[in-house]
């Protein structure tokens, strides 16, 4: 490798933060399109699983009509009964009044409010258009403000559209600009559909480090065609910080047909633990956890990584960059 080379390479990972905030979203984006209903006492589990493997931001679950998404029914049981851990957060999503009402009940400290970055996708998921489904958002983020509560935004197809197609970067960063006017602390730019390629990744989180700044900016990547590492590492090398994940790559979403699941937080950790960038969470422990909560489901895990631990650990070799 030539001088020069080796500077280039510096420079691109002098540019990746020092520490990573990972947003645990398996309790809610992970498990809301399984098939299995898991009872309020296996979710506590879980996310007690994962609380001791170090995560520390945890999504906890929705206040939607359970008519909608049926595992999403018991969230209000797992918030009262896990309570408010001290140095923990636990965002649960909120699509109105009424959910922000039942969130509030539960004990509640953070919400997650929803927004599409096309038409076709807010019909679809949010049954309104983009200019009702905002007027509904103020008065949640209004509520929720005048009562203390924190509020995390996200925006849905910020790369890629199943009915739509690609959504052009300045497109889907006005709509996390108009979330942060709402009130929200830092605003998740997804990836829905997992279509988005590095560059495309790049320009959509430019674009929105431009109009909200890197530490507003969160992304969250789907697996669908094996690039969510790819992808998150790019906008790691753009100041990005935080990351969503999903431990065993649990997820999908009910409105983009074919959407895989999210980023395995496995294999996020394992590949910051190799770059000396630190997560705060124990990757054996995550692995652990993980490996439950699949076999709860019926189902393999999609980490590499954890896939890769358990079939090191029967041979007996080394994993390099575990720890």
């Amino acid at each position: 490798m030539q001088p020069s080379d080796v500077a280039t390479v510096r420079n691109l990972l002098d540019r990746i933060p020092d520490s990573v905030t990972i947003v645990e979203v398996g309790p809610r984006d992970g498990l809301q399109n399984e098939k299995t209903t898991l009872s309020f006492e296996t979710k506590v589990d879980f996310v007690e699983g994962l609380i001791q493997a170090g995560l520390k931001t945890i999504e906890i679950g929705s206040f939607v009509s359970p008519r909608w998404v049926p595992q999403m029914a018991n969230t209000a049981q797992v918030m009262e009964l896990i309570g408010t851990p001290q140095g923990i957060d636990l965002p649960a999503l909120v699509p109105n009044l009424t959910g922000l009402a039942l969130a509030k009940a539960a004990g509640a400290r953070t919400i997650a409010i929803f927004a599409a970055a096309t038409e076709g996708f807010s019909r679809a998921n949010l049954n309104s258009s983009r200019v009702e489904s905002f007027a509904r958002f103020t008065d949640v983020a209004s509520a929720a403000r005048d009562s203390g509560m924190r509020i995390r935004g996200y925006v849905s197809c910020a790369v890629h559209c199943p009915y739509e197609g690609w959504v052009a970067p300045d497109v889907a960063a006005r709509v996390a600009e108009q979330l942060m006017e709402l009130g929200c602390y830092e605003v998740s730019m997804c990836d829905t559909t997992g279509a988005s390629t590095p560059d495309r990744a790049a320009a959509m989180a430019q674009a929105a480090i431009d109009a909200i700044s890197h530490e507003c900016v969160s992304v969250h990547f789907h697996d669908t065609y094996g690039r969510a590492l790819a992808n998150t590492l790019v906008c790691l090398q753009l100041g990005v910080c935080t990351v969503d994940s999903s431990v065993s790559g649990l997820g999908g979403c009910p409105y983009s047909p074919g959407a895989a699941g999210n980023l395995a937080t496995e294999d996020l950790v394992h590949m910051l633990n190799g770059m000396g960038v630190a997560t705060g969470v124990d990757l054996a422990r995550l692995a652990a956890v993980g490996r439950e909560i699949s076999g709860t489901l019926g189902r393999t895990t999609s980490s590499r990584i954890a896939t890769l631990l358990e079939h090191a650990a029967a041979l007996e070799v080394p994993v390099p960059s575990v720890n």
